[in-house]
């Protein structure tokens, strides 16, 4: 990205002007609606491959039509995973593997948030289970296909949102945590990026670039959930959060558009400047700045926890019962 750019407001079409996708072949969780089907959007429209994904039948046809009024000569298919159900996972990816050899890049975008306490249908807490074991299970299982892709990448997204909590290895489900919907939802989060950065670890070697996208704050269906108690909590949170990283002005609830939300994560589909960062926090089109303000580009210590990463990976592991491959 140019650095005249500022990577708040950068769009998914500067990020790709200029650049053929035509040929890589990207897997998108998520791709019904928001950030997933914008990324689908831009990335078919410069040649890419896309794969949309999404938890019912229903929902990825509805985004199938959006895309191809959008895009009307998309190179895409697509695929039901539900998130909430290893079954599901499974079966996807199955069928997947059966008759694709390889993937080029996997965008973990998918999620949910701040959501009433519940389980998956493996009966784990909804926010861990889907946000986080979820992809951990879809990208374990699609991992021979990624060792098969051009130059791989794995993209997971994160969120501001991982400097409400780290992550709890003793009681991921909440089973003797009182409950809080964000705190919840921070620990998913910052699972996602302890994840990116444990698959970067793992990885490597063999060619995979892993990261971790904080896209910033948009509208979309992920904010379903929230009432005014949690909106309060949050911007109280946001304010004491920057006035921690020492900024002065609250910066309140500066919204991007769908567009810009979704640079990030485009953005480290293509970057070539990357390859020097594998499994860094990225956020505003750019490498995270530790200590600095998450509501920004900043990120949290603790997501440089290599101990709690490898820790989380053996959970994930356990729990899930699926295992990478060697």
């Amino acid at each position: 990205m140019s650095s005249e750019r500022d990577g708040s407001t950068t769009t998914t079409e500067e990020i790709l002007e200029g650049i053929d996708l035509s040929g890589r072949r990207i897997v998108i969780t998520g791709a019904a609606t928001g950030l997933g089907l914008e990324s689908a959007r831009a990335l078919t429209a410069h040649g890419a491959r896309v794969v949309m994904l999404a938890r019912s039948t229903e929902r990825v046809n509805e985004g199938l039509a959006k895309l191809r009024a959008l895009v009307p000569n998309a190179d895409v298919e697509t695929g039901v995973v539900d998130l909430a159900d290893l079954g599901s996972i499974r079966r996807f990816a199955d069928k997947f593997l059966s008759s694709h050899d390889a993937i080029d890049v996997l965008m973990n975008n998918a999620g949910v948030m701040a959501c009433p306490f519940g389980h998956t249908a493996d009966g784990f807490e909804t926010q861990f289970g889907t946000n986080h074991l979820g992809h951990f299970a879809l990208t374990a299982l699609l991992m021979p296909a990624v060792l098969r892709g051009n130059a791989p990448r794995v993209i997971t997204l994160s969120s501001a949102g991982h400097s409400r909590a780290d992550v709890d290895l003793d009681d991921p489900n909440f089973e003797t945590t009182p409950y809080s919907a964000w705190v919840s939802y921070g620990r998913s989060k910052t699972a996602n990026a302890l994840f990116a950065r444990e698959l970067a670890t793992r990885y490597s070697g063999k060619g995979v670039l892993s990261f971790s996208v904080h896209p910033g704050g948009i509208i979309t269906e992920l904010g379903r959930h929230l009432n005014d108690e949690l909106m309060a909590d949050m911007a109280r949170f946001a304010k004491e959060r920057a006035e921690r990283a020492g900024v002065t002005a609250s910066p309140g609830f500066k919204l991007k558009s769908i567009e810009a939300g979704t640079a990030t994560q485009v953005w480290a589909v293509v970057a070539p400047e990357l390859a020097n960062h594998n499994g860094a926090y990225l956020a505003d089109c750019g490498v995270g700045v530790l200590n600095g303000d998450p509501g920004r580009n900043g990120f949290l210590p603790y997501l440089l926890d290599d101990t709690k990463a490898a820790g989380l990976w053996e959970l994930s592991e356990r729990l899930t019962g699926v295992r990478f491959t060697a």
